[in-house]
């Protein structure tokens, strides 16, 4: 890269050019190792003499900020960073809201006994499948690479999913009813902005997923938890004036139950009722172990209430970045122009190499290969946790964790003390007023469930 610096002011060049590199060096814009432009070069880009370079490369070179190598060149010294006081006055600015990222899977070390939730088996995916498939979809004529695309997604992978839906969740949509995203949170924020207004009331599940909660609330929203039962979301408990409701109705998180087929249909009489949306979010439902899957609050819906949200991070992989979310005409357009407004669109490559992997089967193949083996997962887990005491196991027949109420004691402590033995598992209270436990088993390693169950339960003997 050309280096840049400001020899600009009155004084001798030589000067200024050795007063600039040397403050380059010490602020780190030029770390050691780098090697410098050649003299005549820099003097040229600088617009001075060339003596004027030399004589400063020579200066730094003496005070030990340059290192000269024959027939090599000038390079940055390895020199102490000097401690530089911070400018008055800096940091003016504040958020409107208190936020701060919360810690991600990835900002820290796996742990050896990994049943934190929501993470897929990466082993289980077929990289090099997929690698040739992006590959084939960054060729230079490939998906227009020097344009500007439509922020509604590529048409192909927008086909693509409404005909998976049509086989794997008996939903009939259109390619145009498909809006692709960056996955879920992405969807949930361009519906709240096209929806919601500052103080408008909206309802989730207590206990439920937290940055759905986060998110609402940082667009200004009034979010008010709602109670569950056993059958799901209570109805009679939502809120006057909500605007909309947001629930995860195939595998509830994190309790795990799915709603009933009476309570849907009760939902949906009380969104057709008043101004409201429900957004239904299936984020894991495709990996199933007793049951055939309920129908989604989508295909029940004949008022055009719900707007339904998928994701491929838990299919495939969170790093794809990918989901959908199926919009009714009369938002179409708003949705896509708040998509348009924020990122503009989607890495169509990725997209075109998705559409491809849909059509082709192989992620109907993959799911099946996964499925097989979560399912085996799921069923050491959910054998091991019935057998012990003071847990009361919730049911739980999709996704990729299993939840348990502890019926004596506090969950806290127990969680605590798995951290430290290298056990992650997430403590029921970080969701709710409940104890009890998260098990997430999709990146567990299988070989290590036994042991790692083993040491829970010693656990929850102790610290409980």
């Amino acid at each position: 890269m050309d280096l840049v610096i400001d020899v600009r002011g009155s004084g001798e060049k030589t000067v200024l050019v050795y007063r600039a590199l040397r403050e380059a060096i010490a602020d780190g814009r030029l770390p050691a190792g780098h090697r410098l432009p050649a003299s005549r070069r820099l003097a040229a880009d600088l617009g001075v003499a060339r003596g004027s370079v030399s004589t400063a490369y020579e200066r730094l070179v003496a005070e030990g900020y340059l290192s000269s190598r024959v027939g090599s060149g000038t390079y940055v010294a390895d020199v102490p960073a000097p401690n530089r006081p911070r400018r008055a006055g800096t940091d003016p600015l504040r958020p409107r809201l208190p936020l701060a990222p919360e810690p991600t899977s990835g900002s820290r070390p796996a742990p050896r006994y990994d049943f934190r939730t929501g993470i897929p088996d990466v082993r289980l995916f077929p990289f090099d499948t997929w690698r040739r498939l992006v590959a084939a979809e960054l060729r230079l004529r490939a998906n227009d690479p020097g344009t500007y695309a439509a922020p509604h997604g590529h048409p192909g992978l927008r086909a693509a999913i409404a005909r998976y839906l049509g086989y794997a969740r008996s939903v009939r949509v259109t390619a145009e009813d498909v809006l692709i995203t960056n996955g879920t949170q992405h969807a949930l924020d361009l519906l709240a902005r096209v929806l919601l207004r500052p103080g408008d009331v909206v309802a989730v599940e207590e206990p439920g997923y937290p940055p759905a909660r986060r998110l609402f609330e940082t667009l200004g929203a009034r979010v008010v938890g709602v109670p569950l039962d056993d059958e799901g979301l209570l109805v009679s408990a939502l809120p006057a004036g909500c605007r909309l409701v947001y629930t995860t109705p195939s595998h509830q998180f994190p309790l795990g139950r799915p709603m009933s087929l009476a309570r849907r249909r009760e939902l949906l009489g009380w969104a057709r009722s008043r101004p409201a949306a429900v957004v239904e979010d299936d984020y894991d439902s495709e990996f199933r172990y007793s049951s055939r899957p309920l129908e989604p609050l989508y295909r029940l819906d004949t008022a055009g209430r719900v707007l339904y949200l998928g994701t491929f991070s838990k299919s495939m992989l969170p790093a794809i970045r990918t989901g959908f979310v199926l919009v009714p005409p009369g938002l179409r357009d708003a949705v896509a122009a708040a998509r348009q407004l924020g990122d503009g669109f989607g890495q169509m490559a990725l997209q075109a190499a998705l559409a491809r992997f849909i059509d082709d089967g192989l992620l109907a193949r993959h799911v099946r290969r996964a499925g097989k083996a979560y399912a085996a997962r799921h069923a050491r887990i959910v054998a091991a946790l019935d057998g012990m005491p003071r847990l009361r196991l919730l049911p739980s027949a999709a996704g990729l964790h299993v939840t348990a109420l502890l019926t004596e004691g506090r969950s806290a402590p127990v969680a605590a003390a798995a951290a430290a033995a290298g056990l992650a598992v997430d403590d029921l209270t970080a969701y709710s007023g409940q104890d009890g436990f998260v098990f997430g088993f999709g990146a567990v390693d299988p070989a290590l469930i036994g042991e790692g169950l083993t040491i829970f339960a010693d656990l929850l003997d102790r610290h409980a």
